[in-house]
């Protein structure tokens, strides 16, 4: 059974392998709410040519193939940093349960990438029902930005 730790370590992972492989560095995991790790990706933007290829919408859209359905409210996710407005609303219709993130969106700012300055509690906070636990490992998922600043393709997007 896949613990939230153990999660994040698969998203942890998948990031790096992104890094190496050109990517940004941002990995998401998805898993049963029964602990059965679904599928752990990481962002595939550059890779896709697709601006909404971040890890979390490429994480759900293999859930969602794996499992058959749009409804993923029997799982959790995982993710190395905050999630954007974009992924926090994909989240949300997806119905995951919750979501487990490192990084905040200080650090990929911090790191150069353009992003919106729109905490995802304050998203969730009109409605939503994904429960939010943040700062999961969030020393160890900033960590990631230095490693992808040394990798093949350290410009951000």
């Amino acid at each position: 059974m896949v613990q939230p730790e153990q999660l994040m370590t698969a998203a942890i992972e998948a990031a790096r392998q992104g890094i190496e492989a050109g990517q940004s560095p941002f990995g998401a995991a998805i898993a049963l709410k029964t602990g059965q790790l679904v599928v752990a990706t990481h962002n595939r933007v550059r890779l896709t040519i697709d601006p909404s290829a971040h890890a979390e919408v490429t994480a759900i859209r293999e859930a969602c193939a794996k499992l058959q359905t749009i409804d993923l409210s029997a799982c959790v996710m995982a993710t190395t940093c905050e999630p954007c407005p974009m992924c926090a609303s994909a989240i949300h219709w997806a119905r995951l349960d919750a979501v487990y993130f490192g990084a905040r969106i200080s650090d990929a700012a911090e790191a150069g990438f353009n992003e919106l300055h729109l905490p995802i509690e304050e998203i969730y906070g009109r409605g939503s029902k994904v429960e939010v636990h943040a700062d999961m490992c969030r020393a160890e998922c900033a960590g990631l930005f230095k490693e992808w600043a040394q990798g093949p393709n350290p410009a951000p997007y």
